[in-house]
């Protein structure tokens, strides 16, 4: 009992604890809420009080800025009304400028319209005068106008000849005083410090003999020696009454060289027979082939051209061994090539291209026995084959004018060309070629109008032509040189070049009695 009793005291001193605590924490709960309560109006009246001031303030400063922006448009727009008026101004005056233009225009349109009347009522006026006048001229002299205009032309024609002929003789004169003359200089210098020696053509070689008993040697038993040779080398081995002496007779000089070669090595070595023989025809081969190489390296460190491909120095040295008309090629690119780069120096242009090109103008004739086409094609397949540059080529291709020159260098190669084949003893030409070439000559004079004979004299280098001198006159001479010289240069080829000299000749005769 006295626990319980405990108990329930210490529950109700609690139970009366916790009602007097919650009635002191409700009071002073109350009056703290009332005090923030309190602080928090008299916040909201401080904040609204200055919300109040700052929105006066901001109001008036509006209402400032409103009006200045609003003095500052005004000002503006006073000043471009100004402005607009004054262009008003203007574009009006302007306007009254181009109306008073317009009517001074419409003015002068209106007069020159009345003037083309008056000038066009003039013209149809002069035109019914101008007929009139042609019939009574027709009347009066008895022709049409085209027969008079005819007539005049044929006068007119006369005159012009006779003017164009004097023309002619004039500018022929001048251009032969100022461009002969330097080109003379220039021409005879080069071939002056350019000597080369000629070398007759030859299609045989001979090989002389210890004595004539060698010549059994060379025929060999039932003649197996000579053929062997003949076979291995391609030459035909002439052997007849000539004392101590064998012909070697083909048209490839390289083997007639290879042949040679191998027939004074067995002369001189003793042993001779068909063994032997093709031993000595393949060194003889390689001593060819060496000779060939070292030849086309000489003659290009003569001229002075030094980066050439391998192929075109074994090309060049071919040439060595080939002629044309009696001139030997190798011989003649190397004096084409001086000439071209003496000129080239003289006239300031590329030294080095000339001489390129003219060494290496005929090297398609170191192909041309095994391969189709003409030594130009040729030679311009083998340039473009080794890279050389296409000025080089251009100046190959053009040298016998089967292409258009495309350089001042590429007409030097050719000059220089024709230079070193027109000199004298330089080429053989054969009878046949040379008698057709004179006949065609005279032809061509005698084809012209107004001649009577030609005579080619000077081996071609000169046309005499005699013209009849009822139909030729003196004046009309010039004229007619000047087509005989067109009509030679056309249709015939022919190194250097070929005067034209027209003679007149009028006789009178009469008889005393």
């Amino acid at each position: 009992m006295p626990h319980v009793l405990t108990i329930v005291l210490v529950i109700v001193g609690v139970l009366i604890g916790i009602l007097i605590g919650y009635i002191l924490r409700k009071t002073l709960g109350e009056k703290a809420i009332g005090s923030a309560e309190q602080k928090a109006r008299n916040l909201v009246l401080d904040a609204e009080n200055k919300s109040e001031t700052i929105k006066k303030e901001i109001e008036l400063q509006a209402k400032e800025a409103a009006l200045q922006f609003k003095n500052e448009a005004e000002e503006e727009i006073n000043q471009r009304r100004n402005e607009l008026t004054k262009s008003e101004d203007r574009l009006v005056q302007k306007e009254e400028s181009i109306d008073k233009k317009l009517e001074n225009i419409e003015r002068k349109e209106q007069s020159i319209t009345s003037k083309e009347q008056n000038i066009n009522n003039k013209l149809k006026d002069l035109d019914e005068l101008h007929q009139r006048q042609v019939a009574k001229l027709e009347e009066m002299s008895g022709m049409t106008r085209d027969e008079a205009k005819q007539i005049l032309l044929d006068s007119i024609e006369g005159d012009v000849r006779a003017d164009a002929s004097a023309m002619i003789r004039d500018i022929e004169g001048r251009a032969k005083d100022e461009a002969d003359k330097y080109a003379k200089q220039i021409i005879v210098g080069a071939i002056q410090r350019c000597a080369a020696d000629n070398v007759a053509e030859s299609t045989v070689s001979v090989v002389n003999l210890p004595n004539d008993e060698m010549k059994g040697r060379i025929i060999g038993r039932e003649g197996r020696n000579i053929r062997a040779i003949e076979s291995l080398t391609g030459i035909e081995l002439i052997i007849d009454d000539t004392p101590e002496a064998v012909i070697l007779s083909g048209f490839d000089p390289i083997r007639r060289e290879i042949a040679r070669l191998t027939l004074e090595k067995l002369i001189v070595d003793g042993r001779i027979h068909p063994a032997r023989i093709e031993e000595t025809v393949k060194k003889s081969e390689k001593e060819v082939n060496a000779s060939i190489k070292e030849a086309g390296e000489t003659a290009s460190f003569d001229v002075g051209i030094h980066n050439l491909h391998p192929e075109l120095i074994k090309l060049l040295g071919r040439l060595k061994y080939r002629t044309s008309y009696g001139q030997n090629v190798l011989q003649h690119s190397e004096e084409v090539a001086y000439l071209a780069g003496l000129m080239a120096g003289e006239l300031g242009l590329d030294v080095k291209l000339a001489k390129r090109a003219g060494l290496l103008h005929d090297i398609g004739k170191s192909i041309d026995h095994d391969h189709e086409g003409t030594h130009v094609d040729l030679g311009m397949e083998v340039l473009k084959r080794y890279k050389e540059s296409q000025p080089v080529i251009d100046a190959m291709a053009s040298h016998h004018g089967d292409y258009e020159p495309k350089s001042m260098e590429a007409v030097l190669v050719a000059a220089a060309d024709a230079l070193s084949a027109a000199r004298p003893g330089a080429r053989r030409e054969t009878l046949e070629s040379y008698i057709k070439r004179l006949d065609q000559l005279e032809q061509i004079a005698n084809d012209m109008d107004g001649v009577d004979k030609s005579f080619a004299i000077q081996a071609g280098r000169e046309i005499r032509v005699m013209v009849k001198p009822d139909k030729i006159k003196d004046d009309e001479m010039p004229y007619l040189a000047r087509q005989i010289s067109k009509k030679v240069e056309e249709e015939l080829d022919y190194p250097g070049q070929i005067k034209v000299n027209i003679m007149r000749e009028t006789r009178a005769v009469d008889y005393a009695k």
